[in-house]
């Protein structure tokens, strides 16, 4: 009970704060550089769905392949290679995104 007494006393005796309201009258404006790396670093992010495309093409041909010829079952190595091909061009793709943001 001593405690919440010494509490409130404390609110009450701590000067009051005023909201203070600033307005920003300058225009935020960006050189024609960062604008080209915007556009340049979403280009070259677009690029990673064509990955995921290309993902998708190889395992989709990959079950039509097992459906018509059940006896390829034991050879997925050219599944397997170009599911890395694709999935490499993607993560080759996002870092270029990453090295036009910060590394310029």
């Amino acid at each position: 009970m001593w405690e919440l007494g010494v509490l409130f006393c404390s609110l009450l005796s701590s000067p009051l704060q005023v909201a203070q309201w600033e307005f920003q009258t300058s225009v935020v404006s960006w050189d024609i550089d960062t604008v080209a790396k915007f556009i340049g670093a979403g280009a070259a992010t677009v690029s990673v769905a064509g990955s995921g495309a290309g993902t998708r093409t190889a395992f989709g041909s990959l079950i039509i392949g097992y459906a018509r010829n059940p006896s390829l079952k034991q050879q997925p190595f050219y599944a397997i290679l170009s599911f890395g091909v694709s999935e490499g061009m993607g993560f080759f793709c996002l870092i270029v995104a990453f090295l036009i943001l910060f590394a310029m």
